[in-house]
């Protein structure tokens, strides 16, 4: 039977833990089990790193045989001290510390995955698509995502701090004429009706100047039923601008401002 959270709150992830002597509580998948018999350690993983727990003649004989269960990519949540270890790993954030666990729950159990999950895979690409979300426990495709993320984030606290409004536009409209055909959907409540999916936010865009809001930003999701190109997918994002009563050299020197914000 699976344990529970009941009791137990998350106090660090496994890359950031910190305090030594103190007693911290964490939560992620199982990367790697080794058992040395009397001596067990179980490297912890999350998206901000690893962990190393640890499993000794010290810890309580149930929670020491509820280890001897652990396999890879099981969920684990673990309460325990804090140490400094005594062989030190240079390669990641936390191999100065280690914890020793007094409370151990198993959240998750787990098959043996069809690939390791690790970041130099030499698994082909096909498999590792089919199993999409394993795949994305690899920090080189969590890595991408987080800088997806901090793009963003850096993209909306430029315009914010330049006057500009982020305005979420329809992504079911009246199909418009423009040079990709549009994805269609169908519409229940209206049978024989189609909504169309923006290729951009267009004619939404001039809604707005019209309605003077006169500066104005989207990170829009955009869909084009074409042929695939090298820089085009039938779906992707883009980060639109309007700013009215500016000249061309306003408009430039804040699309500008934002590619040199980003790439600090």
């Amino acid at each position: 039977m699976l344990d529970t959270m009941k009791g137990l709150k998350r106090t660090h992830y496994c890359g950031e833990v910190e305090g030594i002597g103190s007693t911290v509580t964490v939560a992620g998948f199982v990367q790697r089990v080794r058992d040395k018999g009397s001596l067990m350690f179980v490297d912890l993983r999350d998206r901000t790193g690893i962990v190393q727990l640890v499993f000794d003649d010290t810890t309580e004989p149930a929670v020491f045989e509820k280890a001897k269960q652990i396999k890879s990519e099981y969920v684990l949540m673990a309460q325990g001290l804090l140490r400094e270890r005594e062989s030190k790993n240079n390669d990641i954030k936390t191999g100065n510390v280690e914890i020793l666990v007094t409370d151990l729950r198993i959240l998750s159990m787990a098959q043996t995955t069809p690939f390791e999950i690790v970041n130099d895979t030499k698994t082909n690409e096909e498999l590792r698509l089919k199993y999409r979300y394993l795949d994305l426990r690899r920090k080189k495709l969590q890595d991408n995502l987080i800088m997806r993320h901090r793009i963003a984030k850096t993209a909306r606290e430029y315009f914010y701090d330049n006057g500009f409004l982020e305005i979420e536009t329809p992504m079911l409209a009246r199909s418009t004429p423009e040079g990709a055909r549009a994805y269609l959907v169908p519409s229940r409540v209206h049978p024989g009706k189609f909504y169309a999916l923006p290729q951009s936010p267009q004619q939404f865009k001039q809604f707005c100047m019209i309605a003077g809001l006169d500066r104005y930003f989207q990170i829009a999701r955009c869909f084009r039923d074409e042929d695939l190109r090298a820089d085009r997918q039938p779906e992707f994002t883009q980060v639109d601008i309007e700013m009215s009563f500016a000249d061309e050299k306003q408009v430039m020197d804040m699309a500008e401002g934002l590619m040199i914000r980003v790439f600090k």
